[in-house]
């Protein structure tokens, strides 16, 4: 185990129960929070530190049990932080866990809803199809991925929605292309009140470029910069219908054709190099 705080002593609220793999560098990892969890709903993420000394970095809830006290993070081995977070294990705890944090997901009777989720998005996505499902909306799920072996959850999301569509990159499983192909068909073949989508930058442009003419109201998860999470720092500032916002308070889902995603995916990218030297010295410390 890790040597991080708390470990082995009391303080053991954000004490990790379970930890394991779903997909190539994912990891799920389940936490003791009991005041999150009796707070938390979808669409909404916390604010997670490894040590006392550790960078800030936001993650969403995937799931969340008020009964047990505990929440569910799926976390992607990308950056220096998440890196280490994929080495602990049950019995390790985190030093800090703020949240819930953002504001929750609008669950209503839309009618017929699209929840459609790239790569580990679907962990965002979850439980807001459980949620869409149970207010009595028809529920209609994409699970899009590079190849059959980065499919995450799929299980569990299949359970949340009436139907699922699964698209790869390489047709390993599923059809063969991106989420945007199995949504133009439905949109073609069936009246669709709601889209939520949720993914690479890239993809939820896409959707919401598909779903503008049909006026079908779409709304992103967003995923920019963000630090302190309270509307502090300023770091995850987004333009949405030329206002700024900010995605830890305001969102971090908002209405996708309203959306700038050019100034997001600049802003996403403006310390990728920096990122990439930190990326360097960590695997070097892995061997």
């Amino acid at each position: 185990m890790a040597e991080l705080p708390y470990h082995g002593q009391v303080k053991d609220r954000f004490l990790i129960t379970e930890v394991s793999t779903v997909g190539p560098g994912t990891t799920e990892v389940v936490v003791e929070a009991p005041r999150v969890a009796a707070h938390a709903h979808p669409g909404q993420f916390v604010i997670v530190r490894l040590t006392v000394a550790s960078e800030r970095i936001p993650l969403t809830i995937c799931d969340f049990d008020a009964e047990v006290g505990t929440i569910t993070l799926v976390v992607q081995s990308v950056g220096r932080t998440t890196i280490e977070m994929r080495d602990l294990g049950a019995g390790d705890a985190l030093a800090d866990v703020l949240g819930p944090l953002g504001v929750p997901t609008e669950i209503d009777r839309f009618g017929t809803c699209v929840v459609v989720a790239g790569g580990v998005g679907v962990a965002i996505a979850l439980p807001v199809a459980r949620a869409f499902t149970a207010a009595g909306n028809e529920v209609i799920g994409i699970l899009g991925a590079r190849t059959a072996e980065h499919v995450i959850l799929r299980e569990a999301f299949e359970h949340a929605c009436h139907e699922v569509v699964i698209t790869t990159e390489d047709g390993s499983v599923g059809i063969e292309g991106f989420v945007t192909d199995a949504l133009v068909r439905i949109l073609e073949d069936r009246s669709i009140d709601r889209v939520f989508a949720v993914g690479p930058i890239p993809m939820m442009r896409a959707v919401a470029e598909m779903t503008r003419d049909r006026a079908v109201t779409t709304i992103a998860s967003l995923n920019p910069i963000m630090v302190d999470g309270t509307g502090m720092c300023g770091g995850c500032r987004v333009s949405v219908g030329g206002d700024t916002l900010f995605a830890c308070v305001d969102g971090p889902e908002f209405d996708a054709h309203l959306v700038d995603f050019d100034s997001l995916e600049r802003r996403n990218t403006a310390y990728r190099n920096f990122e990439s030297c930190q990326l360097q010295i960590v695997e070097a410390s892995h061997g």
